[in-house]
């Protein structure tokens, strides 16, 4: 089948201009866009390129993102799993490759997509979303740690020896930072309670910045921001650094993409709330759809047009996309006004946003990064299974500890390994009684049935069951139950059947699904069966061969070998049956 872009690019379906539906995405706009302007100059600022780079990345890749991505209501820009994954990226290589690792990853994000991997993202487990979850707003909340306490830290160094060498050596001023984090934490914790419709993170910020202000606070500021949006230009391109940045740029792609499938899916999971005159939701404006495919071209075109434009990375944000869910949007509209709000910022008002503290913005970050964990989800992770509580754990630790995208790695395998160890398990043998009314020679008949799945996890285990029973002449494989056999599984069913035949014991095969022949037949199953009429359908014609095989196998004419009843069955050479 010939590839096809259709179902990846914008529709006139994607939009709805009746008047109720632009009201609701307007207010929803500006409420997320509001949301979102101080994590915008948080992120970049502790990505290390500075806040300017997240408001660019805001605005373009937000308005790139809602207009070409598969979900009606996702909100694109800076994050804070990404500040984390940049940051030895800057450490190492400097500010100024961002925008060529945003170029490349988002090239690798959109192939993705025009490759329709999107659904890759349903193999995540739950307890290894969890637990990168708990490991990224870990980090992002160490991260914060320095400005906290009126310290400059260089990007790149591991979060927790940052934090702790910070704490143990605090710069001047610590008081005073330490003063604005508890002030912006507190408003932003105690202010929705009382005024649920004011945004809490904007709002602290303002009052502190007043106050640092008018009590000529020694705290180090945002300092002076660009005007207006930069021009479109491609960065300089060393073929040294594009091999040295691919690896990286890999990884970065791997966490776009993740991240806004995982935000594209919370999304679609919300209810829509009606809109502000009572009606209900439209089915085409429904936040419950989205196209994952088409969501990693948007992102991959989003982080490409970010990086023209100097900016950073995008993917999907999951708080401010539930902002904007909640706050009513019906389509795209929304997050292209989010994005609209922060460029009027950026053209009206650079001077009051220069004056904001640090540490303002590190309250604001670390009080996001508390809100990022669901105690409830990571409680019921630890209490559900020990293996489960070990892949949320394992994953966590190596976030903080080494590297975001080796632990969703090594969480999947953990994860992987758990899971075949438990199919492994259920995958069983059992020795069952023949049907019928009994008959002379019936001991000599093995009835075995085959349940869960014969795959290199359990096959070596199944045959040793099946082999240490050595009374019986005939052995009956009853293999309907199996619902799943791969080549490790059929190659030893192979190697199990040429044994018993070898050791003269006639092997019957009995209901091998339609779906498992075709690979039974190429491994080389039913090659090894003594003739081609021991495959069977159904059980009674299979034991009635059986019956009449061990009564012949009985007669000593028959018999090509003889039976001693101390030390088994005498191997005897094949013979139609």
């Amino acid at each position: 089948m010939s590839w096809s872009p259709r179902g990846l690019l914008p529709t006139r379906t994607d939009l709805d201009l009746r008047p109720r539906t632009l009201r609701a995405d307007a207010v929803a706009g500006v409420t997320v866009g509001i949301v979102a302007l101080p994590l915008a100059l948080a992120f970049g600022e502790s990505t290390g390129v500075g806040p300017a780079a997240g408001l660019v990345t805001a605005v373009v890749a937000g308005i790139v993102a809602a207009v070409f991505g598969g979900s009606r209501v996702q909100v694109s820009g800076p994050t804070g799993a990404m500040a984390v994954v940049l940051a030895p990226i800057v450490a190492q290589h400097g500010p100024a490759v961002v925008p060529l690792v945003a170029l490349l990853a988002g090239a690798i994000v959109l192939l993705a997509g025009a490759a329709r991997l999107g659904r890759v993202v349903t193999f995540i487990p739950w307890p290894v979303v969890e637990g990168f979850t708990l490991g990224i707003a870990t980090i992002i909340f160490l991260q914060q740690v320095p400005a906290a306490v009126a310290v400059h830290a260089p990007p790149g160094g591991r979060p927790l020896a940052v934090a702790v060498d910070a704490l143990t050596h605090p710069g001047q001023g610590t008081a005073w930072a330490l003063a604005t984090v508890a002030a912006v934490a507190a408003i932003m914790v105690v202010l929705p309670r009382l005024l649920p419709g004011l945004p809490a993170s904007l709002v602290a910020i303002v009052a502190v910045t007043i106050a640092a202000r008018l009590a000529d606070a020694p705290l180090a500021r945002i300092g002076a921001l660009p005007d207006s949006l930069p021009l479109p230009a491609l960065p300089a391109v060393d073929p040294g650094l594009l091999r040295s940045l691919l690896g990286p740029a890999v990884a970065v792609a791997a966490l776009a993409a993740i991240e806004s499938l995982l935000s594209a899916r919370v999304a679609a999971a919300m209810p829509v709330p009606p809109a502000r005159d009572g009606s209900a939701p439209d089915s085409e404006t429904d936040a419950r759809r989205y196209d994952p495919d088409r969501e990693l071209v948007g992102q991959g075109l989003a982080s490409l047009a970010s990086g023209v434009f100097g900016g950073m990375p995008a993917t999907g944000a999951i708080a401010r996309t539930a902002v904007n869910v909640r706050a009513g949007a019906r389509t795209r509209l929304a997050a292209v006004t989010h994005s609209l709000v922060i460029l009027a910022v950026i053209s009206l008002a650079t001077g009051p946003v220069s004056a904001i503290p640090l540490a303002a913005l590190a309250g604001v970050l670390m009080v996001t990064a508390t809100r990022m964990v669901s105690v409830a989800a990571v409680r019921a992770v630890l209490t559900s299974t020990r293996a489960d509580a070990v892949v949320l754990v394992v994953t966590a630790a190596i976030t903080i500890a080494v590297d975001l995208i080796e632990a969703v790695q090594i969480g999947l395998v953990v994860a992987a390994f758990f899971a075949l160890r438990a199919v492994a398990k259920a995958t069983s043998v059992h020795r069952e009684p023949l049907p019928g009314p009994a008959h002379a020679g019936d001991e000599h008949i093995a009835l075995y049935r085959l349940d869960g799945a014969m795959f290199f996890g359990a096959a070596d285990r199944i045959g040793a069951e099946i082999r240490a029973d050595a009374d019986a002449l005939v052995v009956v494989l009853r293999l309907s139950q199996l619902r799943l056999v791969d080549a490790t599984g059929a190659h030893a069913l192979a190697e199990l059947v040429a044994h018993l035949e070898l050791a003269g014991v006639t092997v019957l095969v009995k209901g091998v699904r339609p779906a498992h022949l075709p690979l039974l037949t190429r491994v080389g199953v039913l090659d090894e069966l003594r003739h081609e009429n021991h495959l069977f359908d159904d059980l009674a014609p299979a034991i009635a061969h059986a019956r009449s095989h061990v009564a012949r196998s009985r007669l000593p004419a028959a018999r090509p070998g003889a039976v001693d009843a101390p030390t088994g069955t005498v191997p005897r050479p094949r013979a139609r049956s």
